[in-house]
């Protein structure tokens, strides 16, 4: 090894050192839970999941089937999860989150992204940008060929809201047949956008612009969630409801009591989220987009 490779190496596992130590992963419990780093991961996974056979979760994570096996069987004995034979093929089994197993995760889920937002309210806005991009770096340069793509969630910045507009034109148009007058009806929501109250999400997958989301204020307890979109190319990687639960923190961090939502029943993926995400139908009609008829829906969340 030469005297190089060795100061790098030497800094890689400093990095290591120093990181492990600020998330916690020395600690006996993750989160101050009873479960381990591995085990919140596994929970993560299956959270993401309606149900998943244990071998692909087995090859996702790269875990031993035994220490899998143990694992999954701490978690059935907790009530966490649940485990079946596959009916299309007996000696497959899948394994799915219960009531209880999707309201511990939630409840971690929610005290991660807290830590994290203390962590990054130490430093100013520029520099967390500087961090986030970093990790990004670190996450594209070191995952294997053809693996997942890094995601970072940010705020808006100059020219994306133009592209909000560009990409709910373009794709609305290409997949349902909607035309200029939705795509004018979300240029007007992007116009009236006042960021002193309002927020947004931009997803960017591999450095690209992947999706958004918007949150705006409607008075003093209740909000919208608006225009949420994901690029097709980075469908199926839980940036929809990344976005939404982004939006939701958010709300409930500004004191909001309750967020309401607009969408159309063909758009089954994004319906699916606000469903996983607490979202209840409120009231629906019948309407008409570019001559295409269509059903209106509008979707609360009490928070």
């Amino acid at each position: 090894m030469s005297s190089l490779t060795e100061a790098r190496v030497s800094e890689v596992r400093a990095f290591n050192r120093f990181y492990t130590k600020v998330i916690g992963v020395l600690q006996s419990g993750m989160l101050d839970s009873p479960y381990s780093l591995t085990e919140v991961r596994v929970l993560f996974e299956l959270a993401h999941a309606e149900r998943m056979e244990t071998g692909e979760l087995r090859t996702l994570l790269d875990l031993d089937a035994g220490y899998l096996s143990r694992i999954l069987t701490r978690f059935e004995n907790d009530g966490l999860v649940e485990r079946e034979r596959s009916a299309a093929d007996a000696r497959k089994q899948l394994v799915g989150l219960t009531p209880a197993g999707a309201a511990t995760f939630a409840g971690l889920d929610q005290r991660s992204a807290e830590e994290i937002e203390r962590l990054l309210s130490g430093l100013p806005e520029e520099d967390q940008e500087r961090l986030v991009a970093g990790m990004a770096t670190i996450r594209g340069l070191l995952a294997p060929e053809g693996g997942r793509k890094p995601c970072v969630i940010r705020p808006p910045r100059t020219g994306d809201l133009g592209w909000v507009v560009y990409r709910h034109g373009e794709l609305y148009s290409r997949e349902y047949g909607w035309g200029t007058a939705f795509e004018q009806t979300v240029a007007k929501i992007v116009g009236e956008l006042d960021f002193s109250r309002d927020a947004g999400w931009i997803a960017e997958v591999g450095g690209e612009r992947a999706g958004c989301v918007f949150y705006v204020r409607q008075d003093d307890t209740t909000a919208k969630l608006r225009m949420l979109l994901v690029e097709p190319s980075a469908r199926g990687m839980g940036i929809g409801r990344r976005l939404v639960e982004e939006c939701l923190r958010h709300a409930k961090a500004e004191g909001c009591e309750r967020i309401t939502l607009w969408t159309r029943d063909c758009l089954a993926s994004a319906r699916h989220i606000y469903q996983a995400t607490g979202f209840r139908l409120e009231k629906e009609e019948k309407g008409v987009e570019n001559g295409i008829e269509v059903t209106e829906q509008w979707w609360t969340r009490d928070l």
